[in-house]
């Protein structure tokens, strides 16, 4: 999967349906919480052991996997509206979460 060429699918997908004055950061960022309210919604009333399962339900499974694009197509978005380089970003908060959280 290319992140770059992703983001570029979604920016000429809202650019067709004259989108771009909606996607702000701001709105960007509220829709991605909505969409991983509905991911995390799917495991509101599951025990430990039932959502390590839900997988193991193909419409279930369905059903998370569309949540999780959901919040993945929303989060590629604000970090293309903010002018993020999410390899960069995600290499350098690995770097500060290994001397924040040190192996044992």
């Amino acid at each position: 999967m290319n992140l770059q060429a992703l983001q570029l699918t979604l920016r000429e997908f809202a650019a067709e349906r004259h989108w771009q004055p909606f996607h702000t950061p701001k709105n960007l960022s509220t829709a991605l919480m909505v969409e991983a309210a509905e991911l995390a919604e799917i495991f509101q009333w599951m025990t430990p052991e039932q959502s390590q399962a839900a997988h193991l339900n193909p419409d279930q499974k369905e059903h998370i996997a569309d949540e999780v694009a959901d919040v993945l197509l929303y989060l590629l978005q604000v970090a293309d509206q903010c002018h993020i380089d999410l390899d960069s970003a995600v290499e350098r908060k690995l770097v500060k979460n290994a001397v924040k959280h040190p192996a044992a």
